[in-house]
C-alpha cells in the first residue's frame, strides 16, 4: 500500500472519528524472508502473546514481525494461521477450571474460534498504516470507544447496506477480530478480552475493529456523508428531559 494513500486514509479516519489509538496493518506472509524484507521491522528478542504484538503497532507505532517460534503458545499462533488446530488445541486442556468449568465446555469455545487456515503462512508483520511499510495489509485494525465505533459502522451501511453480525467467542477475543477479518475478509468486531487487556495494553473504553483497507475507504466515504447529514464524531448529549423534537427537526426536516 504506497505510503501517501495510507496517510490520506489515516488522516481522513482520524479527521472523522479523532481516534487517540493508531490505526495499523496486518499482514501474512508465506515465507520469514519476505516478512523480514520490511523497512525497518523489528524482531522480538523474547516470546509474545499476538496481543502484544499489535499493540506494539498500535500504541508504540513499531513495525514488528513474527513467526510461531516468537509466540507464547498455540494459541495465539492458530487465530493467525501459524499454529495447527490439531487434537490438542482442540480439546482445550488447559482452560478447564480456568476459563471453563469442563473440558466439552473448553472443547466447544477452542471450535468455535474463526481461525485462518494452517500450512500456507509462516510469518506475520503489523505497522502504523500510515507508514506505507506493508507491501500488501491484509487487514486494518481500527481501536475505537463505543460512540466512535458506532459512526464507523454506520459509514459502512450509508451505501449497499447491510446488517452485520459478529460473534463473541470470550476469551481469545482476537479471533473475533483480526482471526475472522483474515479467514473471511469481513469487516470484524470485537469485545477485546481478559489477554488483550492485561497483555496488550487495551484500555477498558476501547473496542477492535479488523477490516480490510478497501472497507476503511468506503466507511470514509460513508461517514463523510453522514456528517454533511449533520450525524457526526462526536455525538453531543441532546439532554434527557429535552423535547427532542428540535434536534430531530434538523434531521428529518421535510421527511414524513
Amino acid at each position: 500500500m504506497a505510503d501517501t494513500e495510507a496517510q490520506r486514509l489515516v488522516a481522513d479516519v482520524n479527521a472523522l472519528l479523532r481516534l487517540k489509538t493508531t490505526i495499523i496493518g496486518m499482514q501474512l506472509f508465506e515465507t520469514v524472508e519476505e516478512m523480514e524484507a520490511i523497512p525497518r521491522i523489528r524482531r522480538p528478542k523474547a516470546r509474545h502473546t499476538t496481543d502484544q504484538i499489535v499493540s506494539m503497532g498500535s500504541r508504540l507505532g513499531w513495525t514488528v514481525g513474527i513467526t510461531q517460534d516468537d509466540l507464547v503458545g498455540a494459541q495465539c499462533g492458530a487465530v493467525i494461521g501459524l499454529a495447527p488446530r490439531d487434537e490438542d488445541f482442540l480439546r482445550g486442556e488447559r482452560y478447564v477450571n480456568v476459563w471453563h468449568g469442563t473440558q466439552p465446555d473448553a472443547q466447544a469455545r477452542q471450535e468455535a474460534l474463526s481461525c485462518v487456515p494452517f500450512g500456507r503462512y509462516k510469518a506475520m508483520a503489523v505497522s502504523p498504516l500510515e507508514s506505507g511499510r506493508l507491501p500488501a495489509p491484509k487487514i486494518c485494525l481500527v481501536y475505537a470507544t463505543p460512540g466512535q465505533m458506532i459512526i464507523l459502522i454506520n459509514g459502512l451501511q450509508y451505501r449497499n447496506y447491510k446488517k452485520f453480525e459478529w460473534s463473541v467467542v470470550g476469551e481469545t477475543a482476537c479471533a473475533d477480530s483480526w482471526g475472522r477479518a483474515l479467514a473471511t475478509g469481513e469487516p470484524s468486531l470485537s469485545l477485546p478480552c481478559f489477554a488483550e487487556r492485561r497483555y496488550g495494553g487495551v484500555p477498558d473504553e476501547e473496542m477492535l475493529m479488523a477490516l480490510s483497507p478497501a472497507d476503511l475507504r468506503i466507511a470514509v466515504t460513508g461517514m463523510r456523508a453522514l456528517a454533511k447529514n449533520g450525524l457526526r464524531y462526536p455525538i453531543p448529549p441532546y439532554g434527557i428531559q429535552n423535547d427532542p423534537s428540535a434536534g430531530m427537526g434538523q434531521s428529518y426536516a421535510g421527511k414524513k
